[in-house]
């Protein structure tokens, strides 16, 4: 007897080191990698949710953790929306604001209409209800249906407290409205009938609110105390795009992960859920986020005492040891021990020690195994990603082209990864609405700027081939040059020249770097800039539109020479077409208002990007700015103006201007101007544009002053069958000097169509 005691035992020990194991190895991770924060505060943070742009989903999904205030640190969702609980099931627990409308003495004290732009979510139908507080009140909720306008009301009257019921919520005081289904973008609106002339003394107030059903009991006093009360618990739908199931699951942007399977969710929530199969628990949105449930750990018991617990794909079974009879189950026939002999009995000690030794074998095995068979999947995976990627149609190019393959570089994914310390955020330089940028060594000491895109577009993978190839072949001082990409990673990687010294639009908004931004130096910077799109529309094999033009796109050196970078959204255009119709694109403010409204892309909506772009370094004033008036808002608009109304040493950086520097200025101005014109076609091109500001740059360097002027006369006219000359007459009180310009006639013809408002 001490024998076998001592043998079961030794079973049971065993057991229990294997379960601890496989209990060590089930952790169902829900955050998209470990280097993203999967809480804040007490709230679990799922996957497709984030709390920064490169951990979530999309920006639908991004969420704010806040711990500025110094209390513990809490989900906040859009500006100031508190987020209590994020469900796997689709839904988003919120705390709410409450729509107020105060009076005194019949004059209005306080009003609050607190409204949720939230496109992606929908307001729970099943969860929620409308309710409106007050004895002179009515409210609505204006929201959006079907993409439609769509609105319920509630009205609440009593015209004495004693009228009122507390729980009952039928109009007296208190009004309630089911939520109907799909509605989004909603807006509170209490409103009072008689301004609570007759009912102030005990309800000087209008309330409206949408809350969860159960966490809301009418009371009588709420007539007063909802003034000091800011929000309710309030819960929000929320899915994976606006496709269902039958045709988001073919796609291959679906994020349903393996062993997951799609499903439509009800009360009219546009897009998809993905949820585990049975037997399988964890983030399905996850790539490999729903594991096998270990049912031996899960439920306890899950066998009879004596019978040995085995998990399987999505179930498990039970076995009584030898010697034993019966299914082994709790609600079965359970493991009954016959009467054996002796010999018996130690034919079974043998086989548990057996079985002990089986299952340690086993283990070590099944582990070398997975190992594998995990290296054989990244292999595969990786080949997936070159091929979707366009890998071999890149080799069939450089085959094709061995001047590109002098130049391009194919990086593999292991040696960027390692570069990026596994693109450790604190690598970051910047990011952008189509990538984040990293700044690493590479094995041989060389500085670049790693570009990890954000998503691709299968549908231009040649396109972005051939753009690669084109960008190599680029040899341009003042364009940053692309070193090589990576396509081995399930988005492209591009990798380029380091710039040290930054962005423009740090240089020009920032107080301390402007003051040391001369005007020599902007003249620079501008001239070098438009070197580059002049080189980019005429003299690149492919004409190139960047589409993106703006301070933050160009590069600095320590010589504040230029470097146009950034072609995340250029477009390469044919050379038997003068336009390209696109889907808009660009950053307000920079955008070409004919592009705009045509969506027909020419070289011209540079030209007016590169305007901006020149009046923010006459002004220092951003594109944009929403501080001053609603006319100083647009920065293309206000400076046309005032340029036009001759206001514009107003509006200059105070420090650029001189007695030396006040023709350049002004002629830099009026060619911004003309750049800024709405109609295309009464923008110079490029090329006019850059010789022009090379005009201007070389009579700042070479005539210092108008006493220069008198010494010598320049001839800019650079001598090409297409060039037309003019002279301009320079007047000081000299002899009669004239300063000769060529201006080169675009050699093709800009085709615009007119916009229907008549710019």
């Amino acid at each position: 007897m001490g024998l076998r005691r001592m043998c079961l035992e030794l079973v049971i020990c065993v057991a229990v080191i294997l379960s601890e194991m496989d209990a060590a190895a089930v952790e169902f991770p829900i955050a998209l990698s470990p280097h993203c924060q999967d809480r804040c505060g007490n709230v679990r943070v799922p996957y497709p949710f984030g709390t920064t742009k490169n951990c979530s989903l999309n920006d639908d999904f991004l969420m704010r953790c806040d711990d500025s205030s110094g209390h513990p640190p809490e989900l906040i969702a859009g500006i100031n929306l508190t987020v209590t609980n994020i469900s796997m099931d689709g839904e988003l627990d919120i705390l709410m604001y409450i729509a107020k409308e105060c009076y005194k003495n019949g004059e209005l004290q306080y009003s609050n209409d607190p409204w949720l732009n939230y496109p992606a979510f929908t307001v729970s139908n099943t969860k929620n209800k409308f309710f409106t507080i007050g004895c002179d009140t009515y409210a609505y909720l204006n929201a959006f249906r079907n993409n439609y306008p769509f609105s319920i009301g509630c009205m609440s009257i009593c015209r004495s407290p004693q009228n009122v019921e507390n729980g009952s919520c039928t109009g007296i005081g208190c009004c309630q409205v089911e939520i109907p289904k799909g509605l989004k973008n909603f807006t509170l609106d209490a409103r009072s009938y008689h301004n609570h002339k007759n009912v102030s003394e005990f309800n000087p107030c209008s309330f409206a609110f949408v809350t969860r059903e159960e966490k809301f009991k009418f009371s009588s006093d709420y007539l007063i105390s909802l003034r000091e009360k800011e929000t309710y618990p309030m819960v929000l739908d929320w899915a994976i795009g606006d496709e269902k199931c039958e045709t988001a699951q073919n796609k291959p942007d679906s994020v349903c992960g393996g062993n997951s399977s799609c499903d439509n969710p009800p009360n009219g929530v546009a897009g998809y859920r993905c949820k585990c199969k049975e037997g399988y628990d964890g983030n399905p949105y996850l790539p490999h986020g729903c594991q096998d449930i270990n049912e031996c750990q899960l439920r306890k018991p899950a066998c009879n005492a004596t019978a040995k617990c085995t998990n399987i794909e999505g179930s498990f079974t039970c076995t009584c040891p030898d010697g034993y009879e019966g299914d082994g189950k709790i609600d079965g026939t359970g493991c009954s021990r016959p009467k054996a002999s002796g010999s018996h009995a130690k034919i079974i000690i043998i086989a548990l020690i057996a079985i002990s030794i089986g299952l340690i074998v086993l283990f070590v095995g099944g582990s070398s195994l997975y190992c594998g068979l995990k290296r054989r999947k990244l292999f595969k995976l990786k080949e997936k990603f070159f091929q979707q990627n366009g890998g071999l149609f890149l080799q069939q190019k450089l085959s094709n082209d061995r001047t590109s393959m002098q130049t391009v570089k194919v990086f593999r994914a292991e040696e960027l990864e390692k570069a990026t310390n596994n693109y450790d955020e604190s690598r970051v330089l910047g990011q952008g609405s189509y990538g984040t940028v990293y700044r690493e060594v590479l094995p041989d000491n060389k500085l670049v700027a790693i570009k990890k895109s954000k998503f691709c577009d299968q549908s231009q993978i040649e396109q972005f081939i051939n753009e690669v190839i084109v960008l190599t072949q680029i040899n341009h001082r003042n364009v940053v040059k692309l070193l090589g990409c990576c396509l081995e990673t399930e988005v492209p990687l591009l990798v380029y020249e380091f710039i040290t010294n930054g962005t423009l639009s740090k240089h020009i908004h920032d107080k301390v770097l402007s003051s040391s931004l001369s005007w020599e130096k902007r003249l620079k910077i501008a001239t070098d800039t438009a070197g580059a799109l002049a080189y980019m529309h005429f003299s690149a094999s492919i004409p190139i539109i960047h589409r993106d033009v703006k301070p933050a796109n160009i590069l600095l050196d320590d010589n504040y020479s230029a470097k146009v970078s950034d072609f995340g959204t250029s477009r390469l255009v044919p050379l038997d077409q003068t336009q390209l119709t696109t889907l808009v694109q660009g950053t307000l403010g920079y955008l070409d208002p004919e592009y705009f409204h045509s969506s027909q892309l020419t070289e011209k909506s540079d030209v007016y990007s590169f305007g901006v772009v020149v009046a923010e370094l006459l002004t220092g004033k951003k594109a944009l700015s929403f501080d001053g008036p609603e006319s100083d808002r647009n920065l293309a608009m206000y400076f046309s103006s005032a340029v036009k109304e001759d206001r514009l040493h107003q509006i200059l950086e105070v420090h650029l201007v001189s007695d030396g520097n006040i023709y350049e200025i002004d002629e830099v101005a009026n060619l911004a101007k003309r750049c800024l014109s709405v109609r295309g076609e009464d923008r110079p091109t490029m090329k006019e544009v850059a010789m022009e500001l090379d005009r201007l740059r070389n009579m700042e360097k070479h005539q210092l002053g108008k006493a220069n002027l008198c010494t010598e006369e320049t001839d800019y006219c650079v001598t090409t069958p297409a060039v037309h000359c003019f002279s301009i007459g320079v007047d000081d009180g000299c002899s009669s000097t004239s300063t000769t310009v060529g201006y080169e006639v675009s050699m093709r013809t800009q085709v615009l169509k007119p916009l229907d408002d008549g710019r």
